[in-house]
């Protein structure tokens, strides 16, 4: 594999370099990918299900995909919700907002 690698960047120092510094990016690169990949599983696995917006912190509503801190912070502050879709009426969510977390989020 290594003699194949020499062979198509050809044996020139210039060439050695070129090849080390990409291969140091792309190293570098995938190890950020695997950094989030990693991150992004373990949240996963410790999700136990939607959230009740009734009673979930500001922390963990800013877990939800595009959840601002400010946006969570609305969510806590015009608590009691008597349906998810309160969120939109109460102005506290856009309905694009609301779209991308409501198969997310419950009230009980």
């Amino acid at each position: 594999m290594a003699a194949l690698v020499l062979l198509l960047a050809g044996c020139s120092p210039n060439n050695s370099e070129n090849l080390q510094r990409r291969t140091a990016d792309a190293t570098a690169a995938a190890k950020r990918d695997a950094d989030a990949i990693a991150r992004g599983i373990a949240e996963g696995l410790a999700r136990k299900g939607p959230l009740d917006i009734n009673t979930a912190s500001a922390k963990q509503l800013e877990a939800l995909p595009g959840m601002t801190p400010e946006m969570a912070g609305k969510i806590v502050e015009h608590r009691p919700y008597t349906s998810t879709r309160d969120l939109v009426g109460k102005r506290v969510l856009s309905s694009a907002e609301f779209d991308r977390v409501k198969g997310q989020i419950i009230v009980k």
